[in-house]
């Protein structure tokens, strides 16, 4: 696996040609073109199983099933990260809209949004894209 470590964020790189091989071309577009999946689509939106979703990519630890919650958007939402310093929040001005855009902060992958109209205790839902992470059932 090659990586390298970027002097501005420490932030762990892969090579292009690697990711495209170990990733599906949707897990690909989502984390290294900021894609998004189709609502009600992924394989996590409808998911009640317990465990730690971790990024597809660098396979950090980023949710817990303890917050994750039915946000009815057809995406996995959760009121929380397991720790805030795992997903870096960024200004997303795309598509005409201004919004926060959630990556790993291990590894840049892009993962979904961050919204200020989820559950208490956070009042936040982080709209994540399926095919972003990857569950470790426990």
């Amino acid at each position: 696996m090659s990586q390298s470590h970027s002097d501005s964020r420490n932030c762990v790189k892969f090579d292009e040609a690697e990711l495209r091989e170990r990733l599906s071309p949707a897990q690909y577009q989502v984390t290294q073109e900021a894609g998004t999946e189709r609502a009600f689509t992924g394989e996590y939106w409808n998911c009640h199983d317990d465990g730690t979703y971790h990024c597809i990519v660098c396979d950090a630890e980023l949710f817990s099933s303890d917050a994750k919650f039915d946000s009815g958007t057809g995406w996995p939402s959760f009121f929380e990260a397991l720790d805030p310093q795992r997903v870096e929040i960024r200004s997303d001005r795309s598509f005409g809209m201004v919004r926060e855009e959630a990556v790993c902060a291990k590894c840049g992958a892009h993962l979904g949004h961050r919204f200020a109209d989820g559950p208490a205790p956070t009042g936040e839902r982080y709209c994540m894209n399926s095919a972003a992470l990857r569950l470790d059932k426990s």
